[in-house]
């Protein structure tokens, strides 16, 4: 079980011709207690808001909540101007940003907008050397210097720093990037679109192990999983989160309890999205909370 209370999300679609739903939706999570807000980060879909300049709109109209790209799309975002945006807004909202981070993927797409095409390989090297850079700008230091093939600093000033410490939470699903989560990052990222529970079980244990072989503690590694499924007004059960809202209160304490996860963001996949995050929100956080605290 997770050491951590478990903390409850939405994950936002940064959709141009949605943006009032989007800001009502923030708002209401503001609101109801909810923690987190994630938007997914795909710059080169052209009905898609840029995604930190979303953020920081919905950053200014809410009070409570965190917010965080989920996940940022690296080889788009230069990660020494990426820690300086984190940490800009970090200070504007008064500590209430996280960092969602990501390798990269739609490479097409990515190079269309003159950004990298990467290998698999390189792709996880250059997200490490890009950590590593995130923290030295992050740092107390007067001047910075980060070698890197892929990314590095040559002698740069850091500043300012965030008011609190974001974590940096990777969208990790192959053996080297869990891997790298486990060396490195402060928290993963999976979804339940790929990543049932079985595949929780197996990435967990990997990133246990590489926290262990880099002498870290492995509970300082936050799970956070994005969750996707309909909530049903009928009683109908179609197994994992499909289902009336006791199915998904069973179905989030035990992956508190069996996979460590401590926070879930959650999408609908079908039915009127506001009716289902209502559900979300009043009938199953609620009971979800009691469960993990007690």
């Amino acid at each position: 079980m997770s050491t951590r209370p478990a903390e409850f999300g939405l994950f936002l679609i940064p959709e141009a011709d949605n943006y009032r739903q989007i800001a009502e939706l923030t708002a209401y999570a503001d609101a109801t207690g909810l923690d987190l807000i994630g938007i997914q980060d795909h710059p080169y879909q052209r009905r898609f808001l840029d995604t930190w300049t979303l953020i920081t709109a919905l950053a200014a109209q809410t009070t409570r909540v965190s917010l965080f790209p989920d996940v940022a799309n690296l080889p788009l975002r230069d990660p020494a101007m990426l820690a300086k945006s984190v940490a800009s807004l970090d200070l504007i909202s008064n500590g209430r940003i996280q960092l969602g981070l990501g390798a990269g993927a739609f490479w097409d797409a990515i190079a269309g907008m003159g950004g990298p095409r990467r290998t698999r390989g390189e792709s996880v090297r250059a997200l490490a050397e890009a950590i590593a850079v995130i923290r030295a700008m992050w740092s107390e230091e007067r001047s910075v210097r980060v070698p890197g093939a892929f990314y590095s600093l040559a002698g740069a000033h850091p500043g300012p720093r965030p008011r609190h410490h974001p974590g940096i939470w990777l969208g990790a699903k192959g053996p080297r990037m869990l891997e790298l989560t486990g060396r490195r990052a402060d928290g993963w990222l999976p979804s339940a679109a790929w990543a049932p529970p079985e595949f929780l079980t197996e990435a967990g244990r990997r990133i246990d192990d590489a926290a262990a072989a880099a002498d870290r503690d492995p509970l300082s590694v936050r799970r956070i999983y994005n969750v996707s499924g309909t909530i049903t007004a009928d009683g109908s059960d179609q197994g994992f989160l499909e289902g009336p809202p006791q199915r998904w209160v069973d179905d989030l304490l035990a992956l508190h309890r069996d996979q460590r996860i401590d926070g879930f963001v959650f999408w609908p996949t079908e039915g009127e999205p506001v009716e289902q995050i209502r559900r979300y929100t009043e009938q199953v956080v609620p009971a979800v909370r009691v469960g993990t605290e007690g």
